[in-house]
């Protein structure tokens, strides 16, 4: 099985529930970080680390500028921020225009951890209402990183994994119970 440095997520409308399906069985001393980016309103009550903590092992934080990439730790894109990644394995953030009507961007953080982690990146696309990550995934793809798709069937809504699906960038296509599945074996992997 390949080995990866760095596991991202993207995901939109329904991705919560799909993202509540994949993590919580991760060991705490999961060895690979996990990076992601949920579509969120700008709101300051905003609660998706919390929910989500209350789910997985792993410590869940949003992502803070300069912050140094750890394993062990699921970071959050901050609401009304693009997440991208640094050449030094840390992140930084951005106020840049929306990228396929969504700040943070799936696709601008994609496409800064394409540049970074090459062919040891992992990339996941969940559900979701619009065509963000669709160019990110190409640019995964263009430096030989691995790519999954959440099966647009069981998704919530479909347009994001038919797209990233319609590129030819995914390498696998999978239910949520498979992806859950496919991390818990790369843990045992590393």
């Amino acid at each position: 099985m390949k080995s990866f440095r760095i596991i991202l997520i993207g995901s939109s409308a329904g991705g919560l529930q799909a993202i509540m399906q994949i993590l919580p069985e991760l060991s705490k001393e999961y060895p690979i970080p996990i990076i992601l980016v949920q579509h969120r309103a700008k709101e300051p009550k905003d609660l998706l680390e919390e929910v989500l903590q209350h789910k997985t092992k792993l410590k869940v934080k949003q992502a803070d500028e300069k912050e140094k990439i750890l394993p062990g730790h699921i970071y959050v894109a901050p609401p009304d921020y693009h997440l991208l990644i640094e050449q030094n394995e840390t992140f930084s953030l951005s106020s840049d225009e929306p990228v396929q009507y969504s700040r943070p961007s799936i696709d601008v953080l994609f496409e800064s951890a394409a540049s970074v982690y090459g062919a040891s990146l992992l990339a996941i696309i969940l559900t979701g209402a619009n065509q963000d990550g669709t160019q990110g995934l190409k640019a995964i793809k263009s430096k030989n990183g691995y790519t999954i798709s959440q099966n647009p069937k069981e998704a919530t809504f479909q347009l994001m994994p038919e797209s990233a699906i319609a590129s030819n960038t995914i390498d696998k296509v999978l239910n949520l119970n498979e992806i859950k599945q496919f991390l818990i074996n790369l843990s045992n992997h590393v």
